[in-house]
């Protein structure tokens, strides 16, 4: 299946792709990062798997329950049609998966396939029949439940069995999650009850959402999408539920998003706010102090789900990778780079959190007095930059405007709600960094700013400039850095992140488009008065969602496919924060652009 023929479910804790066909091809329990017990999406199907679909020829649409991450596929035959229901089951002890198969006309024979595979597909367990008909798989400390209303056997390490079902007819199979307790476990919740009560948690979330602009259930759905992307444990957001789906078909940029990047967190907190969710801004911004709390020196760029450090790298030989996409890699070693921009992103985002009412937490005014007496001497290091390359530093000016943001937003902490620091200091360091990059960031004879101190070549991350306030979009220098990167970096007339090089970002090929990106050029367009092109991108971009909505990292405008991990937290951001741009006059990105006050405890409304 090609990325966009997948579709997300998912409980708050996990996550599963679930394909047009009806088979589920990637699924981590009990969290985001466990080992995956379904990884036949980088592999084949023996690496795991969930297949219910029908035996003979049909034709499958798709959709989500209204205001729901409850999925229906249905399904027509030359006999009849049915419907397959998948539902991760919200607040139950043990993760719970239902796929519901419901006759709808006639009658439909159907197949299912169950390939368990512990820890990436590479374990297969022991599977043995229980006393009430359920089946359980266990490997070590993983075990799944699978109660079954079909009689099914083992054939080439794999249950399978056939069934049909007629017009009326529901038949709900049940997968739980059982840990290291194989035995004596209660009975799972009546499946219909389970699933009703999931689709009225989720309808009750989707009611308390504000936004009444353009696209709004496009909108909705990215917000439903981010809020299954969150860990309700921590309110930690995931960058994506899948590791390794390259960003180039048979490239080797794949990585793993299953953890929490600290410079979405601004971006999120805006479209949180702006859309009426204030319960999950908070708990991203208390996910956001706990993790970084500590000395400043060894701020990550990213983290675990719980806040974890460390996420070690390593290979996993035995997965052949999406469509030959090699390697697939489990953890992240961009965890351990110094990338200067973070400081900047913390430190805005607890600005707004600051400007929008939230709770004051002293722990937060301390964290941020230590990362600025840290970047008081780190500022002028080279670092790895936004775009986490594998090869050399650099002084990369996008780096050096988010160490500038960072001081600008201590320093109207002080002025603005009197909280105590060495603003004059601050102030000092402030200026400075603004007129080195003008001096040594920016080159005359492009009329751009460019990627890094000396270099010709231009990145996206130059978007950033006028939408965080480094200079007015009314500057020259703003108008004629857009107008070098429609130049050159422009493809199929979305925005690539920068030229890849093997000699700069240490990696062989290249890539496609990078969506988010794409998304600060409409907001950017915004800013500079030209609506119309930007309402004509805005269009184009919500174009490549697939069917039920969901973008990923990237896409390949040659051809036409989605690319990189799926769906994307910073895509389905930036699409939520562009749409409210361009629905009101006092947008996010004017309010951050000119970094205007809200006053105490609004946030404005639509």
């Amino acid at each position: 299946m090609r990325i966009e023929d997948y579709a997300l479910i998912g409980d708050c804790h996990s996550a599963a792709l679930v394909s047009r066909s009806g088979s589920i091809d990637w699924l981590c329990l009990p969290r985001f990062d466990s080992g995956a017990c379904f990884a036949a999406l980088l592999g084949e199907p023996k690496h795991g798997r969930w297949a219910i679909t029908p035996r003979q020829a049909y034709s499958a649409s798709r959709r989500y329950l209204p205001g729901t991450m409850v999925l229906e596929t249905e399904f027509r035959a030359a006999t009849g049609v049915c419907r397959v229901v998948d539902c991760m089951v919200i607040g139950d002890d043990a993760p719970t998966l239902i796929r519901t198969v419901e006759g709808v006309e006639g009658a439909v024979a159907l197949g299912l396939e169950l390939v368990i595979r512990f820890d990436y597909g590479s374990r297969v367990p022991w599977v043995r029949r229980l006393a009430d008909d359920s089946l359980l798989a266990i490997a070590g400390p993983d075990a799944l439940q699978l109660h079954t209303p079909v009689r099914l056997h083992g054939e080439d390490l794999r249950s399978i069995g056939e069934f049909e079902v007629r017009a009326g007819q529901r038949l709900a199979f049940t997968l739980v999650w059982r840990g290291g307790q194989h035995e004596g476990q209660p009975a799972p919740e009546d499946p219909e009850t389970a699933v009703q009560r999931t689709v009225a948690w989720w309808q009750a979330w989707t009611e308390r959402c504000t936004y009444t602009g353009i696209e709004a259930p496009l909108v909705q759905r990215s917000l439903l999408t981010l809020k299954a992307l969150t860990f309700a444990p921590t309110g930690g957001i995931v960058a994506a539920p899948t590791t390794s789906l390259p960003e180039l078909i048979g490239g080797v940029r794949n990585w793993d998003y299953r953890y929490c990047w600290l410079r979405d967190a601004t971006f999120t907190l805006y479209a949180l706010l702006t859309c009426g969710y204030r319960e999950e801004a908070c708990h991203w911004r208390e996910w956001l102090i706990r993790a970084v709390a500590g000395t400043p020196s060894q701020l990550n760029i990213m983290y675990g789900i719980s806040g974890e450090r460390r996420l070690p790298e390593f290979e996993l030989p035995w997965l052949p990778g999406y469509e030959g996409s090699r390697p697939v890699r489990v953890g992240n070693a961009a965890c351990d780079q110094l990338q200067l921009d973070v400081f900047g992103e913390v430190m805005d985002t607890l600005h707004l959190a600051r400007r929008s009412g939230l709770e004051f937490s002293e722990d937060s005014w301390r964290v941020q007095r230590g990362m600025l007496e840290y970047l008081e001497r780190a500022w002028e290091e080279p670092d790895e930059g936004i775009w986490e390359v594998r090869g050399p530093r650099r002084h990369f000016t996008h780096s050096k405007v988010m160490a500038w943001v960072a001081f600008d937003r201590g320093i109207r902490a002080v002025e603005e709600f009197g909280r105590p620091g060495p603003v004059d200091r601050w102030r000092a360091a402030r200026t400075r960094i603004h007129a080195e990059v003008c001096a040594r960031g920016y080159d005359a004879g492009l009329g751009s700013f460019v990627q890094s101190y000396g270099s010709q070549e231009v990145d996206a991350s130059l978007l950033m400039l006028s939408l965080v306030g480094f200079l007015p979009a009314s500057d020259p220098r703003i108008a004629g850095t857009v107008a070098q990167i429609e130049r050159t970096l422009l493809q199929g007339g979305l925005v690539r992140r920068y030229l890849p090089d093997p000699a700069h970002d240490g990696l062989p090929c290249s890539e496609g488009v990078f969506l988010a990106c794409s998304f600060w050029l409409v907001d950017n367009y915004l800013l500079l008065g030209r609506r119309a092109d930007a309402e004509r991108l805005f269009e184009r971009l919500i174009g490549l969602c697939n069917d039920v909505g969901l973008l990923s990292e990237e896409y390949d405008p040659g051809q036409r496919r989605l690319l990189g991990n799926f769906p994307q937290a910073f895509s389905h951001i930036a699409l939520v924060n562009s749409a409210t741009n361009l629905s009101r006059a006092d947008c996010p990105a004017d309010d951050r652009s000119h970094v205007k006050a809200w006053g105490p405890g609004r946030v404005p409304s639509l």
